[in-house]
């Protein structure tokens, strides 16, 4: 089973993210990836692993059956996916993402004193968001 869980890591903003401050993505009739995520982490945060964001929004976009949720995770997570540094999130809406010592997950929007704490705090591992553009 593949995990895309981190622990004690702070997933900062990509490189080439161009949110100087982390802001709400769009509310759209059909909800994106972006705002599913958005309203599923700012709502509970430290409540859900990476692994369940991704795992939730799959299943909702996909019309799992609460009978089928347990099959769909082990098919789910029996192939790589990919993990919260390709988030839009932290790609496109300036937030960094935080992983505690249970590797359940809080955002921080970048410009708030919490993101720059998190930013410089040596007991984390850090890494980027990756990037939007391949340049």
């Amino acid at each position: 089973m593949h995990s895309t869980n981190y622990t004690n890591t702070f997933i900062e903003t990509a490189e080439d993210c161009k949110a100087d401050v982390g802001m709400p993505p769009p509310v759209k009739e059909d909800k994106t990836i972006a705002g599913m995520q958005f309203e599923l982490i700012h709502d509970h945060p430290y409540e859900y692993t990476s692994d369940d964001v991704l795992f939730t929004i799959w299943a909702a976009r996909n019309h799992i059956t609460e009978a089928d949720m347990e099959t769909a995770r082990a098919g789910f997570f029996s192939k790589g996916q990919a993990c919260l540094r390709s988030s839009p999130l932290a790609k496109t809406y300036g937030w960094g993402i935080h992983h505690d010592e249970d590797s359940r997950v809080a955002i921080y929007a970048r410009g708030s004193d919490e993101y720059a704490a998190l930013r410089v705090d040596r007991s984390l591992r850090h890494v980027k968001a990756m990037r939007s553009s391949k340049a």
